[in-house]
């Protein structure tokens, strides 16, 4: 799945005579799969602080799930112990790369009894992954095989996966919410590779 979005992704822009501007992760993976045209110097890595430059971000009510604000990528600026300090918040995120890698989008919360940093998506994985997923996610999350719950949802053919961010390598609580989300796509883009193979 990962392969076909992303040459389509690069064949696209490659038809509209853009330059193809992409970050490290995807550039890494198109070299190593041969999905650039022979122009490979028309392509640029983008730094990895704009990746959700343009992606829709909600602050919502935990408990009602109601909209609170609409932001924009700023807000991202903010530490990540913001959500610490408003336990009632959760994070909701769209983002084009999010889609390019099969999510349809990421919320991260406080977990209100162990004190951890929630992340809650929807992967687009065929069922028949489900234990290569639970194989990868044990052995890339440190800690114990509980801190990830994942259930194929039979109505939307989506996984529903969420795991503590906390337990992810490069993790540490003096991050911002951006580099929180990098790191989170960085993780989520890194699974569904391991997929491809």
């Amino acid at each position: 799945m990962l392969h076909k979005q992303l040459q389509q992704f690069i064949s696209e822009a490659c038809q509209q005579g853009e330059k193809v501007e992409i970050f490290k992760e995807e550039r890494e993976f198109a070299v190593k799969h041969g999905l650039f045209p022979n122009n490979i110097e028309a392509v640029t890595e983008k730094d990895p602080v704009f990746r959700f430059a343009d992606a829709y971000i909600e602050r919502c009510d935990k408990e009602s799930e109601n909209l609170l604000a609409n932001e924009t990528a700023t807000f991202l600026n903010q530490p990540i112990t913001y959500l610490k300090k408003h336990q009632n918040e959760f994070i909701y995120v769209e983002s084009n790369w999010f889609e390019l890698i099969g999510v349809e989008a990421v919320s991260l919360e406080v977990d209100d009894v162990f004190g951890t940093y929630d992340v809650m998506l929807g992967l687009r994985l065929q069922k028949k992954y489900g234990e290569a997923v639970k194989e990868q996610l044990k052995s890339v999350l440190a800690g114990d095989s509980g801190n990830f719950e994942l259930m194929f949802s039979s109505e939307d053919g989506l996984w529903n996966l969420n795991f503590d961010l906390n337990f992810v390598d490069g993790f540490n609580e003096g991050m911002s919410l951006n580099e929180a989300f990098q790191l989170i796509y960085r993780f989520l883009f890194k699974l569904v590779e391991a997929m491809e193979v």
